[in-house]
Formats: structure tokens, C-alpha cells, sequence
């Protein structure tokens, strides 16, 4: 009996070393963004996670947190920058602070659609902001699209561009989006999206623009009588993994996450672009809400100067490469 209980107990202690020799070669990888539950973003990053733990063979597992656990997307960058954070799903206001020329994206009507605007960045254009992005500590691996923009309100219908006149509008810490409303003679108010729904809710701005899959997934539509198919910008959605994080990848770790980033990023831009048509004829039933079609061309009349002036920025020469691109 005594040597059975010991084959036994010799069994037992080499499982639990094998599995915690397992445990132990587990890598965990901290994932974090600021959208809402059902945005395409936070599909993506389910996504991205289910995969690099399918192809890692369980040697990485990726944990999501919102801004509940890394503060806002702004907070995420510098966590990024310093290693603290392995990745964001970021979004183009906040790393436009660091890295200028991506604000330029979003300047007034520079692509006709996001997948015009998603070709740029697959392209020489997004390869050029990501070297900039490693220089600030954080390695571009996918871009995501943050949509094509449309207005919504409080106070009236926004047809032409003399409609925004005197709006409150909340926006990213974007400044082509900034330069965008003041163009039209509002006033730009940034706020962090988490606090959106209350900022319109309790009166402090009387509108916001955003694509519409975000203002669905946030419920912006509950506290907005006016959604106005502007149409007036593009955002991105950088991916990005700290570069302390990159460095200690190996080659092929590497190649393993940007695959995984690749084909999430696919998944999402394919949702955003599904979302449009779909919401939009959603919202058009919705007896609480008003839709109405802007006035395009007077908008883009309206909001050249900002492409004029962006243009003498340090950085004009991209701007001037861009505009480009986008004609």
C-alpha cells in the first residue's frame, strides 16, 4: 500500500509541476481602449485577444481593461510610452498631441470614405506616422477606422454650415476637429468620451459629432433630439504596443501579434463600415430622433481655410502631401 501511495504522490507532484511550469511560461499582455461595450473598437479588441491566444498556442493572454483601470486615452499614451501599458486601441485626438501630423487626417472633408482614407494609411502616409509614433515609444500594428463624422444636437436641425453658428459642440482634443467647428463659428469644447452622455445630458454642450456606430454603442441618441449627416471628417483608430513591450518580443512573437492586430483591425473596419447604413435607417425610425442631410458642398466651402492655414504649420509639407492624397 505504501509503495502505491507513493507512485501515487510521485504522479501527483510531476502533473502540478508540469502545470505550474505551464503558468509559469504564460505571458499576460494589458490591453486597453475607451469604447463602449458593442463598439467595433471593444469587438476588435475581444477579437484580437481570442486570437493571439488561438495562434500563441495559450503562451500569451491578453487582459482588457477600459478606462476603469488605465484612465483615459490620454493616460493610456503616456502608460504606453513608459511600458507600464503594454497596448491601446487608441483613438486620433489624443495621439495627436503627440504626434501632430495625425491630426491632419481629420482635416475638414479630406476623403470621401473611410475606406479611401484606410488605402492612405496602408499606404506611404501611415507609414510615415508610425515611424513618428516609435520615436515617441509605441510601435504602430494596425490602423482601425474611427468613421466618417456626422453632427448632433439639441437646439435645430444642422442643414448649413451657418446652423452650427452659436453651438456648443463637444469634440476630441483633436485640433483639426477644433479648427473645424470654430470655422463654422461654434465652440469647441473637448471632452473625454466616457463623459459625453452626461456632458449632453446635463446641458453642458448642446452637441458632439462622431460616426454613428459610436453614438449608438455610447446611446448619445438618448439625450440628442438632431443627428445631422454631415459628413465632415475621417478618424482613425491607431493600434499601438508599447515599444518596451515590442522589444521584448522576439522575432517571431512579433510577427504573431501584428498578424492578430492585422486581422482584428479587418474585422473592425468591416463592422464600421456595415454600421452606417444600418444605424442610419435605424435612427430614420426612431420617432424621438430627427435626421436630416447637410448641405456638403457649402460645408466644404466653408471649412477650406482651415486646410490653408494647416498648411503654414511646421509640419505643412504633410498637410500638403495629404491634401494631395485626398484629391
Amino acid at each position: 500500500m505504501s509503495h502505491r501511495f507513493t507512485r501515487i504522490a510521485a504522479t501527483c507532484a510531476v502533473c502540478l509541476a508540469s502545470l505550474l511550469g505551464t503558468a509559469h511560461a504564460q505571458t499576460k499582455l494589458t490591453l486597453a481602449h475607451g469604447a463602449a461595450p458593442g463598439n467595433p473598437r471593444s469587438e476588435a479588441a475581444l477579437k484580437f485577444a481570442e486570437l493571439v491566444k488561438t495562434k500563441s498556442a495559450g503562451k500569451f493572454v491578453v487582459e482588457i481593461g477600459g478606462p476603469a483601470q488605465h484612465g483615459d486615452e490620454v493616460a493610456m499614451l503616456s502608460s504606453l510610452s513608459t511600458g507600464k501599458l503594454d497596448m491601446s486601441i487608441n483613438s486620433q485626438g489624443p495621439a495627436g498631441l503627440l504626434v501632430p501630423e495625425l491630426s491632419a487626417l481629420g482635416l475638414p472633408y479630406a476623403f470621401s470614405s473611410s475606406a479611401k482614407a484606410l488605402e492612405a494609411l496602408d499606404g506611404a502616409i501611415g507609414e510615415e506616422l508610425a515611424k513618428k509614433f516609435e520615436a515617441k515609444g509605441m510601435v504602430l500594428v494596425a490602423w482601425m477606422d474611427n468613421g466618417i463624422r456626422q453632427m448632433s444636437n439639441n437646439k435645430r436641425p444642422i442643414k448649413k454650415p451657418e446652423d452650427v453658428r452659436g453651438l456648443r459642440l463637444r469634440t476630441t482634443a483633436d485640433k483639426s476637429t477644433m479648427d473645424l467647428v470654430r470655422a463654422l463659428e461654434g465652440t469647441p469644447v473637448p471632452i473625454n468620451f466616457g463623459d459625453l452622455y452626461v456632458a449632453l445630458q446635463q446641458g453642458f454642450v448642446d452637441g458632439q459629432e462622431n460616426p454613428l456606430a459610436n453614438i449608438h454603442s455610447a446611446k448619445l441618441h438618448e439625450v440628442q433630439k438632431y443627428i445631422s449627416i454631415t459628413n465632415h471628417k475621417f478618424e482613425a483608430t491607431p493600434f499601438f504596443v508599447s515599444l518596451a513591450t515590442w522589444k521584448r518580443l522576439s522575432s517571431d512573437e512579433r510577427t504573431l501579434i501584428k498578424d492578430a492586430a492585422q486581422e482584428a483591425a479587418m474585422m473592425q473596419r468591416k463592422l464600421m463600415a456595415e454600421s452606417d447604413s444600418r444605424l442610419l435607417a435605424e435612427y430614420k425610425k426612431m420617432s424621438s430622433v430627427q435626421i436630416n442631410e447637410a448641405d456638403v458642398p457649402a460645408f466644404k466651402a466653408a471649412t477650406q481655410k482651415v486646410w490653408d492655414n494647416w498648411e503654414l504649420k511646421p509640419f505643412g509639407d504633410f498637410v500638403k502631401k495629404l491634401r494631395a492624397a485626398s484629391n
